[in-house]
């Protein structure tokens, strides 16, 4: 995982692990235990979906930045089908408190959502691959490839390359 995307997982996860925790306790004050179970599973719910996503994305980074598309379409799709089955497995659950639950995956789920936008706006990411520059004496080095053009312009040799591509001798004062 790269350095920034570390920064962001982690810019999300710990306000929404705060916010989990302040869910939990507002339910338990408002729902009793069985609030506090149903926010405390929304919580990792949230937590655990968008992870997923963001650890899919930075992982596929490494292998191609056209396949960082693929990942984040892939890993929405599995999760919506992942938040279907949830919803249809835990159907008339009475173990906690479903509207706690439901209510914290909502909040975590906004609160997930603004800290990873304001983790990302702070982060320093390069939105284009900086081209490798070439040293103020690569342009007179014989080992350099034929046809490197020079730095400098004042400082060309005859014999050498400048920047409108004509050799030294030819261009003139």
């Amino acid at each position: 995982m790269h350095s920034s995307d570390a920064r962001i997982l982690r810019g999300a996860a710990i306000p929404s692990g705060l916010a989990g925790i302040a869910a939990v306790a507002a339910s338990l004050a408002l729902a009793g235990t069985k609030g506090a179970l149903g926010a405390a599973i929304g919580a990792v719910v949230v937590i655990v979906f968008f992870s997923i996503s963001v650890i899919a994305v930075s992982y596929a980074s490494k292998i191609s930045d056209q396949l960082m598309f693929a990942a984040a379409v892939f890993s929405y799709i599995t999760k919506i089908f992942a938040m279907f089955a949830l919803i249809i497995a835990l159907d008339g659950v009475t173990l906690w408190n479903t509207k706690a639950f439901g209510w914290s995956i909502i909040a975590l789920t906004l609160v997930w959502i603004g800290a990873e936008i304001m983790a990302t706006t702070r982060a320093k990411t390069l939105y284009v691959d900086p081209e490798p520059s070439v040293p103020n004496g690569a342009a007179n080095d014989p080992a350099a490839p034929s046809g490197t053009v020079a730095a400098h312009s004042a400082e060309n040799a005859p014999g050498t390359v400048s920047q409108s591509g004509a050799p030294a001798a030819d261009r003139g004062p």
